[in-house]
């Protein structure tokens, strides 16, 4: 079998969304491994959680607090720069997917498939997200100046701007889906023709690294469009 034979099937079998088990209601609801594993890294944020937030104090915190009152605090004063002062109601959502994302691409480094490896989980974020960005800028403008908007500097580009609903939510799933995809195909092609030690830098930086940055892209980018919304 030649590398690139033996790439598009290890690729196939990446994108497989195999069906773990099926719910026996309504005909039968197939749920699928991108699906449980999505359950499993919300089981495990939520215990981190439970347990960082224990014998929290107002006076004399222990290091563990302070370390996370930081990480915290940073996060919030990120975003709040990103999105500003009206745009702060939002900043838990941002957290939570920044968060989310991030372990969801780092979870195959423990032997699970990450569930941005499905087109179906990296869809479901984007169409969340963009709902979030419109209702922002409906909460901020009212529908008066919400539909308004769509005629903004002029009327003729209306059309333009009623399909960057559709853009955005596609440019966000996209760009998500088609990153994570793309370090797995490098990493692979890597591992096909180097010797065993050479990927472990590798590895480093895509299973890593790159992880990390889409995390990081994805709700920035969340965060400039709420903004932009809002103005």
């Amino acid at each position: 079998m030649s590398i690139t034979e033996e790439l598009a099937e290890k690729l196939l079998e990446e994108l497989n969304c195999e069906t773990i088990f099926t719910i026996p209601i309504f005909g039968g609801i197939p749920i699928a491994e991108s699906v449980v594993v999505t359950w499993i890294i919300m089981l495990a944020l939520t215990v981190i959680s439970i347990i960082a937030v224990r014998n929290l104090q107002i006076e004399n915190p222990g290091k563990k607090q302070q370390v996370l009152e930081m990480i915290i605090g940073g996060l919030y004063n990120f975003f709040e720069d990103l999105i500003g002062e009206e745009g702060k109601r939002y900043i838990p959502y941002l957290i939570s997917v920044a968060i989310y994302v991030g372990a969801a691409n780092l979870i195959g480094l423990i032997g699970f498939k990450p569930p941005t490896k499905d087109l179906n989980a990296t869809a479901a974020l984007a169409i969340v997200s963009i709902l979030l960005i419109e209702y922002a800028g409906l909460h901020r403008k009212g529908l008066k100046g919400f539909l308004k908007g769509f005629a903004e500097p002029v009327a003729i580009i209306a059309p333009i701007n009623i399909l960057e609903l559709f853009i955005k939510p596609l440019s966000l799933c996209m760009r998500l889906f088609g990153n994570v995809l793309g370090a797995f195909v490098v990493m692979e092609l890597i591992k096909l023709v180097a010797a065993p030690i050479i990927p472990i830098p590798f590895s480093m930086y895509f299973d890593i690294f790159d992880g990390l940055i889409q995390a990081y892209v994805f709700v920035f980018l969340t965060a400039l469009f709420i903004r932009e919304s809002m103005e």
